[in-house]
C-alpha cells in the first residue's frame, strides 16, 4: 500500500499566530512541531503534537488529517480512521482526507468502502493522484484490467505526476497483456530514477515473464543493493533462479533471506518459498489469519498459481468478484492443472454467469472426464441455465460415482419434472426420498412431498411430455 506524503498543506494559519501567547497554546505551532518530529520518522512525538494542537483547537482539520497519517504508521488503525473521519467532517471540500481513509480501508481488505470514498475525492478534486492509483489498483483486483488502465493512465496526466503513477500504469499494461508498453514506462521511469525499487521488481517481473532469466536477476540484484536483505527481493531472485535451472544461486538467495524452499502441492512447478510461520498462517482455517499470510507469500513467490487459488478459495463465499478474479489468474498461471480452472468455474457459477462457467468445465471434462468437481460444477451450471437434458446426465455421472450425493436425484427429479417427463421425475423424487437426511435436506424433502400428489394426479392422467427414446 502508497503511504501518503503530504509536503506542505495551504493553510492560511500564520495569520493567526499572533493571537497565541507562545507554542505551548498556540495550535498553529503545535501543527508545526508535529510536522517537522513527523518528517523525521518519530510518529509518537507527532502525534503528542497533534493532539496538542487538537486539544487547543478543536476544529483543525489539518491536524486531524496529519493525526491520521501518524496512527496509520503506528498500525493504530480504528484511531486512523477515526481521524480521518473527523478531518472529513470539519472540511468536506478537502480531497486528502478521503483519499487517506480509502488507502486506509485497502489495506484493512474494504475495497469496496474504498472505492466509494475514492469516488467521494474525485468530486472534490477530479486529479486527486492518490484516489486514481488506488482506483486503478482496486480494479485490478476486482478483475476490470481495462478500467484500471483508464484510472491509472488519468494519474499520469500534467508534468508532475510521480514515478508512482507510472509504475501503477505498467502494471495496468501488462494486466492488459500490453507488455510492450509496461516495458518501455518502467524502462523510462528507471532512466529518470535508476535506484526505483517498485519499478525494478516490475520489470524483472516482465522479464521473468520473457524467460530472460539473467536481466531479471540483474534487476533484482539491483533491487537487493537498494534494500539489503529484503526478503521480497530475495525470494523473487530465488525463484527466478529456480526458472533459470540454478539451483544452488535460488537456495542461496533463499537462505540469504531466511526462507526456506517448502514442498509444491497441486501441481505447481516451482517450490513455495517462505518461513514455516507464514506457510503455517496461510494454511490457518481462520480467514483474518490466512490473507494476510498468503498475500505476503505471493509477494515472495509471484508466479505461485497455489497460493493465487488459496487466496481464491478464501474469498469465495464474501467477495465473489474477488474470488473469480484470483481465480482466472491462477488458471492463466498454470493451464494444465484443472483445479484452477475449476475454482474459476465454481466462481462463475456463484456469480451466475453460467454459460461462461459450462464453457471452461466443457474444456476441463475434455482433458480430464472423471474430474468431480468439474461434473457438479458443470451440473449446477446447466441446471441454473435451464438445460435440464444436459444437467440430468452430469447429476446421474454425480451419484454413479458418488451414491452417497443423495441431493443429485432432487436435482434430477426436478430437471425431468420441468421437461415434463413425470414418470422419471416420480422415480427419482422417490429414489431422493429414500436416502434424504430428515436434517441436511429438510427443505427439499418438504418441496417434494408437497409436490407428489398433484405429480401422480398428472400421471394418472396421462400429462406431460414424452421422453423420446
Amino acid at each position: 500500500m502508497l503511504m501518503i506524503v503530504i509536503a506542505a498543506l495551504s493553510l492560511s494559519l500564520n495569520a493567526q499566530t499572533d493571537e497565541f501567547g507562545d507554542t505551548a497554546a498556540d495550535p498553529v505551532k503545535l501543527f508545526e512541531r508535529g510536522q517537522s518530529a513527523h518528517a523525521r520518522g518519530e510518529f509518537e512525538k507527532a502525534l503528542e503534537f497533534y493532539e496538542q494542537a487538537i486539544k487547543v483547537r478543536p476544529e483543525f482539520p489539518e491536524a486531524e488529517f496529519q493525526r491520521g497519517n501518524a496512527l496509520v504508521s503506528l498500525s493504530r488503525f480504528d484511531e486512523a480512521d477515526a481521524a480521518f473521519r473527523r478531518a472529513i467532517t470539519l472540511k468536506k471540500n478537502w480531497s486528502l482526507p478521503y483519499s487517506a481513509l480509502g488507502a486506509l480501508l485497502m489495506r484493512r481488505d474494504k475495497d469496496q468502502e474504498a472505492a466509494t470514498v475514492f469516488q467521494q475525492a474525485l468530486t472534490i478534486d477530479p486529479q486527486d493522484n492518490v484516489a486514481l492509483r488506488m482506483l486503478s489498483e482496486i480494479r485490478l483486483r476486482s478483475g476490470n484490467p481495462k478500467e484500471a488502465r483508464e484510472f491509472a493512465a488519468r494519474a499520469t496526466q500534467g508534468q508532475d505526476a510521480p514515478n508512482s503513477a507510472w509504475i501503477g500504469l505498467a502494471i495496468a499494461e501488462r494486466a492488459n497483456n500490453n507488455k510492450a508498453a509496461a516495458r518501455k514506462i518502467l524502462d523510462k521511469v528507471l532512466t529518470d530514477e535508476p535506484g526505483n525499487w517498485t519499478a525494478l521488481l516490475e520489470r524483472a517481473d516482465l522479464l521473468t515473464d520473457d524467460k530472460a532469466y539473467d536481466l531479471a536477476v540483474a534487476d533484482l540484484q539491483s533491487a537487493a543493493k537498494l534494500r539489503p536483505g529484503d526478503k521480497v527481493v530475495y525470494a523473487r531472485l530465488a525463484f527466478v533462479y529456480q526458472q533459470a535451472g540454478k539451483t544452488d544461486e535460488a537456495a542461496a538467495a533463499a537462505k540469504t533471506a531466511g526462507l526456506e524452499l517448502q514442498p509444491s502441492t497441486n501441481g505447481d512447478k516451482t517450490k513455495v518459498i517462505g518461513t514455516p510461520e507464514e506457510i503455517g498462517a496461510a494454511n490457518s482455517d481462520d480467514a483474518a489469519i490466512s490473507r494476510p499470510a498468503i498475500q505476503k507469500l505471493i509477494e515472495k513467490n509471484p508466479h505461485s498459481a497455489t497460493l493465487v487459488a488459496r487466496l481464491a478459495a478464501s474469498y469465495r463465499v464474501d467477495d465473489p468478484n474477488r474470488s473469480l478474479e484470483l481465480f482466472r489468474r491462477a488458471a492463466e498461471m498454470e493451464p494444465t492443472v484443472p483445479d484452477y480452472a475449476v475454482g474459476y468455474a465454481a466462481a462463475l457459477v456463484r456469480a451466475r454467469r453460467f454459460p461462461e462457467a459450462i464453457g471452461v468445465l466443457v474444456q476441463v471434462l475434455k482433458i480430464n472426464p472423471q474430474n468431480y468437481a468439474a461434473h457438479t460444477n458443470l451440473g449446477t451450471a446447466l441446471y441454473e441455465a435451464k438445460r435440464y437434458s444436459e444437467a440430468i446426465s452430469e447429476f446421474e455421472w454425480v451419484v454413479t460415482s458418488k451414491p452417497e450425493v443423495v441431493v443429485a436425484h432432487y436435482f434430477i427429479a426436478t430437471s425431468h419434472d420441468y421437461l415434463g417427463e413425470y414418470p422419471e421425475a416420480l422415480v427419482a423424487y422417490e429414489k431422493f426420498l429414500a436416502s434424504a437426511d430428515p436434517k441436511t435436506n429438510q427443505l427439499e424433502i418438504e418441496k417434494v412431498k408437497l409436490r407428489l400428489p398433484m405429480l401422480q394426479r398428472q400421471i394418472q392422467l396421462g400429462q406431460g411430455a414424452k421422453k423420446k427414446p
